[in-house]
């Protein structure tokens, strides 16, 4: 008999306003209070892309009743921590502090978002600090061949725009973009604030209510709900930049197109994921087959004998109404051609998966989603995205039937619907003489 790991429940008040409390009480010192946002670089324009991540730069710049020095030594002196986010998606600001100090964090994160000065001396200044934040994102090579595989799939659709947005952007923002991203986007319905910790569910309400009283629902701007993007198309592209590279290693990877949170065969990709897995030359020992639990894991400690593989890493991407799955791979050149398309043979099993991978798949998913929520920061997180892209926090049974509810036949269906026959999404980075084109891996997956 499977044990569901014991779980408090998550309280959920809807205000007038269309805003969203949530918390969950946790048996710790300190409460994790944020405001999760359905708003990120996918809402914005050509012209005003990197205005959200902007924006969470100048959110710790000062408001109207708080100064950058007062708001650094508030937050000092409670002995707290803040910080926020910005994704594709959703756009987040937290706080942690003990519990006598909720009411208090409330009001910084409401003083933030809703009051921030947004002086233009203070947006001059911090040009300077995200110009040099994208240098050192430019470094990391990961992070630039995911940037590139989104303008692949989604091209000119903003879903493709990077978060950071483009150099001459940033140079060029005024408030002026930077008061329309707010005013089209933070509206009060498109917000959740999500609390976990020693928390009373009640007063954070009350606190809310108070606090983002000035917070305007949707209806009073109409025009910026999500919905007016309409879905955009995953193209079939190579994007391929052949030079040296940091490390040496030719960087590529692989997308096919993915399902939306809502799908009914999310939890079938996510298992996928889990049976595909990760590799690392420096950390994974050369193991016989039979004490291998991932597939592509055991073809490439059987394939890999002479290290040519630093490193491999499956992905899926969830978003409001598409989604992006595959693998990404760091590898010696010499070998490039032969590790793709040893991936890609490894994409091609799952159409021939057994009852024993899919339930080991199954088994480690398990222990990834509930061996996270270990924090009052990583409940508070779970707690404010589920409630932006479900519209409720799903619980731990709920999510026990749906994986019991897979099988090897359901990852197989998956497999073939999915990835046989469809547009595939490529690209690289370093010298990448030796990789396959896309058609040739394609084949590979076309095959009956």
């Amino acid at each position: 008999m499977r044990v569901i790991p014991p779980q408090n429940p998550t309280n959920v008040t809807t205000l007038a306003n269309g805003m969203r409390v949530a918390s969950q009480q946790t048996h710790d010192e300190s409460v994790t209070v944020g405001v999760w946002i359905d708003a990120g670089s996918r809402y914005e324009t050509r012209e005003s892309n990197g205005a959200a991540h902007f924006l969470e730069h100048m959110a710790f710049k000062g408001t109207k009743r708080r100064t950058r020095i007062g708001l650094e030594t508030e937050i000092e002196n409670m002995g707290g921590h803040l910080n926020a986010y910005t994704s594709r998606e959703q756009t987040v600001y937290y706080a942690k502090v003990f519990q006598e100090d909720l009411r208090q964090g409330v009001d910084i994160l409401s003083d933030i978002l809703l009051h921030s000065s947004l002086d233009p001396k203070n947006i001059e200044s911090e040009r300077g600090v995200i110009l040099r934040e994208m240098e050192e994102v430019e470094k990391t090579t990961e992070e630039v061949i995911f940037d590139r595989l989104h303008l692949a799939a989604y091209r000119d659709a903003p879903l493709g725009f990077t978060i950071l947005g483009p150099v001459e952007n940033i140079r060029n923002l005024q408030r002026r973009h930077l008061l329309e991203y707010i005013e089209t986007n933070y509206m009060a319905d498109r917000m959740v604030v999500a609390a976990a910790g020693p928390v009373d569910h009640q007063k954070l309400v009350e606190y809310t209510e108070e606090l983002f009283a000035k917070a305007r629902p949707s209806t009073s701007y109409p025009t910026s709900h999500p919905s007016r993007l309409g879905k955009p198309t995953f193209c079939e592209a190579e994007l391929l930049y052949n030079n040296q590279g940091p490390d040496g290693c030719a960087h590529f990877a692989i997308a096919f197109e993915g399902v939306p949170w809502v799908s009914p065969d999310a939890m079938s990709f996510m298992v996928m994921q889990s049976i595909l897995g990760s590799y690392k030359r420096d950390s994974v020992h050369i193991l016989p087959p039979e004490f291998s639990s991932k597939r592509s894991l055991r073809n490439l400690t059987l394939t890999d004998t002479e290290g040519l593989c630093k490193s491999y890493s499956s992905f899926n991407s969830c978003y409001t109404d598409t989604g992006m799955w595959g693998f990404y791979a760091a590898v010696d050149p010499k070998a490039t051609g032969t590790i793709a398309e040893e991936l890609m043979w490894g994409i091609k099993s799952l159409e021939s998966v057994t009852d024993d991978e899919v339930e080991m798949g199954k088994r480690d998913l398990r222990t990834l989603l509930y061996g996270s929520l270990d924090s009052t920061t990583t409940i508070a997180e779970d707690i404010g995205r589920q409630l932006l892209v479900y519209k409720r926090r799903i619980p731990f049974k709920e999510i026990n039937a749906r994986l019991d509810s897979i099988t090897a036949d359901v990852v197989r269906d998956c497999a073939k619907r999915y990835f046989r026959g469809t547009n595939m999404a490529i690209t690289g980075l370093g010298p990448i003489d030796n990789l396959p084109s896309l058609a040739s891996l394609k084949r590979i997956a076309q095959m009956s």
